[in-house]
């Protein structure tokens, strides 16, 4: 299935939302002028709109996971570098915000991208680099600094989704394709080169349940990668890019043990499309409960094997070692 280009505004000129897949970004994810029958009071939106700007760095040697979130009523931003080799964590950070001060995201999914997390002297910041295909992530929390530059210019287009979700109203996201990467991550005395490696990026704005909980699977090579999910938002964020094409999939199911996430995992799509299994190296896990709010959340990292193919009659293409996480995640935000 061919998606069309993406709009350059998720409402169109009559306030309706523009639902669909389509390959690229928007201009902007501005809900503002939201319509009936889509609309609600602005105090239930100020607290049920959700928005974050995810990055994620592979290479080799690590896989660096860094967020920044903003959920209406507080927000918070998290970093860590995984050490494949080692097979463990050896930086992290952590940290919930000043609400309204803290946190900066705009509007802007890709040209202009612009988020920023800022606490008692660290800071994280995800930039578009103006006239260019280029984004910088920029992380200096202590002894723990991260300076890279995602290029996309030879990367597939990404993908904009925009749909409805239960016990919300609209959501829309954008993920990119597999980007080049470069610059380093410093940890302590120690550094890391991030040339040769993989980045990718997830930009998501809108109005969600106040139970909210997902499984998720992302991985990307520069050639070959692919977004799933299951839970809020159906099956509207399911795609799979190949040789430079972005393709629709369907429903993806999740076979694993949420007691010991460390098992394997088994994950396909519905259309025949996609079959993997995911063997984790390790993972990050974090239980929050703040009376009013809870979060619990587990990323494994780790690879893939298996096959993908671009359509039910193509020959499927092997999928072997992989770099990427798999998700659980609920949240009452």
């Amino acid at each position: 299935m061919n998606l069309l280009p993406a709009p350059a505004h998720v409402l169109n000129p009559d306030a309706q939302v523009q639902f669909g897949k389509f390959a690229g970004a928007p201009e902007i994810i501005d809900w503002s002028a939201l319509g009936a029958p889509h609309r609600r009071g602005a105090l239930w939106q100020k607290f049920h709109h959700k928005h974050w700007h995810y990055v994620a760095l592979a290479t080799d040697e690590l896989f660096c996971g860094i967020a920044i979130v903003d959920v209406g009523w507080t927000n918070t931003a998290f970093a860590y570098v995984f050490d494949r080799t080692e097979r463990k964590l050896i930086a992290s950070y952590s940290r919930d915000g000043i609400p309204g001060i803290s946190a900066r995201l705009n509007a802007h999914p890709a040209s202009g991208a612009a988020s920023r997390f800022q606490f008692f002297g660290k800071q994280i910041s995800f930039r578009h680099l103006a006239g260019t295909q280029q984004f910088q992530l920029l992380l200096n929390c202590g002894d723990f600094h991260i300076n890279a530059v995602l290029d996309g210019h030879e990367s597939a287009p990404p993908l904009l989704a925009i749909g409805e979700v239960q016990g919300g109203t609209v959501h829309a996201t954008v993920k990119s394709a597999g980007m080049a990467v470069s610059g380093e991550v410093r940890i302590g005395q120690q550094s890391f080169k991030l040339q040769h490696g993989v980045a990718s990026y997830d930009h998501s704005n809108g109005f969600l349940a106040r139970e909210t909980g997902w499984r998720w699977a992302s991985a990307h090579g520069r050639d070959m990668g692919f977004n799933l999910q299951a839970g809020y938002f159906g099956n509207h964020e399911n795609v799979l890019w190949l040789d430079g094409k972005l393709i629709s999939l369907a429903e993806a199911r999740f076979d694993f043990n949420p007691d010991d996430p460390m098992q394997a995992w088994h994950i396909s799509t519905v259309d025949g499309l996609l079959d993997l299994h995911f063997h984790p190296e390790g993972l990050r896990a974090e239980n929050k409960n703040l009376l009013i709010a809870v979060s619990r959340y587990v990323q494994p990292i780790g690879t893939f094997k298996g096959w993908v193919r671009a359509n039910p009659d193509a020959p499927k293409r092997e999928v072997d070692k992989l770099v990427g996480v798999t998700e659980d995640h609920f949240s009452r935000w």
